[in-house]
């Protein structure tokens, strides 16, 4: 049993431990899980009152290509596919070696998490985002935890933090049965409990981190100084909640569009690992996606759009709308970017459904956001033109030719329909099911703004995780995993579960650095 303080109090932090985690998502608790498994002492501290970050809100897809989990699901798929997929969709803005060091060490991982009774994967049908050699057809590669019954956390199921529809906007969402992000929480909170080496500290944020002669020896938290024996792993996200990075870095008008918690990710890491002279990358980078514009100033990631098309201010598309969300995302930002922070998007759709269609969760009131004059309706085109404020000559022309594409199955301007992915979402009934006609009045527009599901710069990393500074050497005692890092995929998104999976690798793979640092004979002249 552990001597530390009973998990989640306020008592005093220990002065010492081996290794503090900073951060409780994905990549977080799985470096902690790893260091405490291999019997060091962690310290894990969380700056909110809830475990489990933004990871708690996600689906909890994981790229980890050529894992057992595929194999007992008959998913064909390897290591080297993987890698070559990778190479050609990201190429060489990322080092070569990194790119390695991820997919390669994705199949150990998930063996490693899958021997602790507490944590158990399935397969994840989702096709990778680009048509590019080494692309797992037709549903892709990714696995994702198994449902979890809630009963099974116990007092640990208050600390979680809950689905998104409960965090962010009150819905009551029952906790009998935890799927997707809360059972890979849950999971790995179980796991890391299990062993008793892990001390968990919610409300405790990173302040600082302490450089000793060139070393980092530990981190200031709580009013107090913390040593690490062996080492720091920062995986405590990004800075995507913060309205002045998001404009300098991102040319955005606000951090409010995120998917994370209010207040969460404000750069606290960033502002710590660049303290002590790390080196930084991608900070004009996020995981971008199309979301849906709420009321009360949030927005929620919008995906599977299926029967409509974008607009912007001009009435016409301008892009595949069928595009995996972090490809349109980018579409999206070079809008913003040619025309201004304040630019407007709009998802145009018939009378075919209720709601938008697409999946958004929580589902939009419809009442609400007419209220708000976030969602349009007019019984023309004409009408809709007016109401968004586009001229009503080239929407009515938009809709016309698109109406046409969907007539002859074949979108001329944006290829929508061709893609693995685009038909993965499909609905329609005609000879494309991805392009479904706009011809069943009244028309309806909602207002779509350009959010993310995290930041994507950070620290630059190397192949263990550990932190390189401004001149690319290591930082010794300092790693960096998840959102707090540069990430992996450099200006792409892959496929589902990159960020989980990159973020997952290189903490564990921190960890084993940590641990096999503490291993190391000490030498003859060390003895005397």
């Amino acid at each position: 049993m552990s001597d530390f303080p009973t998990p989640g109090t306020s008592a005093e932090l220990p002065a010492e431990v081996d290794v503090v985690v900073a951060g409780s998502g994905a990549a977080a608790l799985t470096g902690a899980y790893t260091a405490a498994k291999r019997g060091l002492r962690v310290l894990v501290l969380e700056k909110t009152d809830r475990l489990g970050g933004t990871s708690a809100y996600s689906g909890a897809g994981l790229w980890l290509p050529g894992n057992d989990v595929q194999r007992r699901g008959g998913v064909q798929d390897s290591v080297e596919a993987g890698l070559e997929y990778l190479r050609a969709t990201v190429g060489d803005r990322t080092p070569a070696d990194l790119q390695q060091a991820y997919v390669r060490s994705g199949p150990e991982l998930v063996a490693f998490l899958e021997r602790d009774p507490a944590i158990e994967f399935e397969t994840m049908p989702f096709p990778d985002y680009f048509e590019a050699p080494g692309r797992a057809k037709p549903a892709g590669r990714a696995i994702c935890p198994a449902p979890l019954a809630g009963s099974e956390l116990g007092d640990r199921l208050a600390q979680l933090r809950p689905t998104m529809n409960a965090d962010k906007f009150g819905e009551q969402v029952p906790r009998d049965t935890l799927t997707h992000g809360q059972a890979l929480i849950a999971r790995l909170l179980l796991a890391i409990d299990a062993t008793g080496n892990a001390d968990i500290r919610t409300g405790c944020p990173l302040e600082s981190l302490v450089k000793v002669d060139g070393r980092v020896v530990g981190v200031r938290a709580g009013g107090r100084e913390v040593r690490a024996r062996a080492g720091v792993l920062v995986a405590a996200g990004g800075y995507e909640c913060d309205g002045d990075r998001r404009q300098r870095f991102h040319g955005l008008p606000t951090g409010d569009w995120t998917a994370a918690y209010p207040g969460s990710n404000t750069g606290d890491a960033l502002e710590a690992l660049e303290g002590v002279g790390a080196g930084v990358d991608l900070l004009d980078e996020a995981w971008w996606c199309p979301a849906t514009l709420f009321p009360n100033g949030r927005a929620v990631f919008t995906l599977g759009l299926t029967a409509g098309i974008f607009v912007g201010p001009d009435g016409t598309r301008f892009g595949n709308e069928s595009l995996p969300y972090d490809r349109m995302g980018h579409i999206l930002l070079d809008r913003i970017h040619e025309l201004g922070p304040d630019v407007e998007f709009w998802w145009v759709f018939d009378s075919r459904t209720e709601t938008p269609p697409g999946i958004v969760s929580p589902v939009p009131d419809k009442e609400e956001l007419r209220a708000a004059k976030l969602w349009r309706t007019a019984d023309t085109v004409e009408g809709l033109a007016t109401e968004i404020g586009v001229p009503a000559v080239a929407l009515r022309e938009t809709v016309d030719r698109f109406n046409g594409f969907a007539a002859s199955g074949t979108d001329d301007d944006f290829h929508r329909g061709e893609d693995d992915y685009d038909r993965f979402f499909a609905v329609g009934d005609g000879p494309n099911p991805a392009l479904v006609p706009l011809d069943r009045g009244p028309l309806h527009a909602v207002r779509i703004v350009l959010s993310d599901l995290g930041s994507k710069g950070g620290a630059r990393i190397g192949t263990s995780g550990e932190v390189l500074d401004t001149d690319g050497r290591p930082i010794p005692g300092l790693f960096a995993a998840g959102n707090s890092s540069a990430s992996v995929t450099g200006h792409v998104y892959p496929g589902p579960g990159t960020p989980l999976g990159s973020g997952m690798v290189f903490a564990h793979r921190a960890a084993n650095a940590m641990h096999a640092a503490t291993q190391q004979p000490v030498s003859d002249a060390a003895r005397g």
